[in-house]
């Protein structure tokens, strides 16, 4: 039966366009009762070969015809944008809850560069043999130089493929502030991002110690500090925390306003002008 044909017709070409066999149908019935046809063994053989050929036609046409691939086109990327979207949605609001664990800055445990007491905190979770991270500690440096009310607190976040520089690196400088403060953590710090080539061999451990004597600390303490693994456990628990606020890699990153506890999670090595909107973005979800 002719029917039976064009059926046959479909089967072969939903391969390629199953979305077109509704509309087809839809045609077909469409033709049939405008003609008039009501019964198909009342058909005439001009009449079935009119038919057939109409339909075949916009079987071909709804097939091949470049408004039709344009429209599904259209329609997948349309598709893969929204399910782009829902995706980056669920993962921002993720990473916002996990920013929720981000330890609260502590003047008596946390080295902290600038004020105090200002209104913002620029946390950053951070590996001295992160090459991204030597990139962004030069950037980091320049933001809270252009907005004093953002201080800079600076944790462990040594990955096991930099280690064992990256761990005794960070435990280093925790002895550089034991003994000489914050400012000798900072000057250290910067000494050390300066120096090394980074990926976990760029500043061999060996010149650990005299990089602390260059700054006037006591060799023999600080050399003692090292050898005893004194902070070792402070690094881990940076580490751990960071993991837990969703730092996967780093530099990790949080902007946290110091009296509602808003955080806003910076992933990576962002350009100074991202920073200045993250900060902006923060200051206008305070006023809000």
């Amino acid at each position: 039966m002719m029917i039976n044909r064009f059926v046959d017709r479909f089967s072969l070409a939903r391969n390629r366009r199953l979305v077109a066999v509704g509309v087809i149908i839809s045609s077909l019935v469409a033709f049939v009762t405008s003609a008039g046809v009501v019964r198909a063994d009342q058909l005439s053989p001009e009449m079935e070969r009119l038919i057939e050929q109409r339909v075949e036609q916009g079987i071909d046409d709804a097939l091949t015809g470049e408004s039709f691939d344009l429209r599904v086109e259209q329609a997948i990327l349309k598709f893969i944008e929204k399910q782009n979207r829902a995706r980056a949605q669920q993962q921002q609001g993720a990473a916002q809850q996990a920013a929720q664990n981000v330890a609260k800055v502590d003047a008596s445990t946390d080295f902290i560069r600038g004020n105090p007491d200002a209104e913002f905190s620029l946390i950053e979770y951070s590996d001295y043999e992160c090459p991204y991270c030597k990139r962004f500690h030069v950037t980091a440096t320049q933001f809270i130089q252009n907005n004093p009310e953002v201080n800079w607190v600076y944790r462990h976040f040594p990955l096991d493929f930099h280690n064992p520089g990256a761990q005794k690196e960070a435990e280093a400088a925790e002895c550089a502030g034991y003994l000489g403060g914050n400012d000798a953590f900072w000057n250290y710090s910067d000494q050390i991002y300066q120096r090394t080539r980074s990926n976990g061999k760029g500043f061999p451990v060996s010149n650990l110690v005299p990089l602390a004597a260059e700054f006037g600390l006591d060799r023999s303490k600080f050399e003692a500090c090292l050898e005893s693994g004194q902070f070792r456990d402070k690094v881990l628990a940076q580490l751990k925390n960071g993991q837990q606020s969703g730092v996967s890699g780093t530099p990790g990153n949080f902007l946290r306003h110091r009296a509602t506890g808003l955080t806003i999670p910076i992933q990576g090595a962002q350009p100074l002008e991202n920073l200045q909107r993250a900060l902006a973005l923060l200051k206008s979800q305070v006023d809000a």
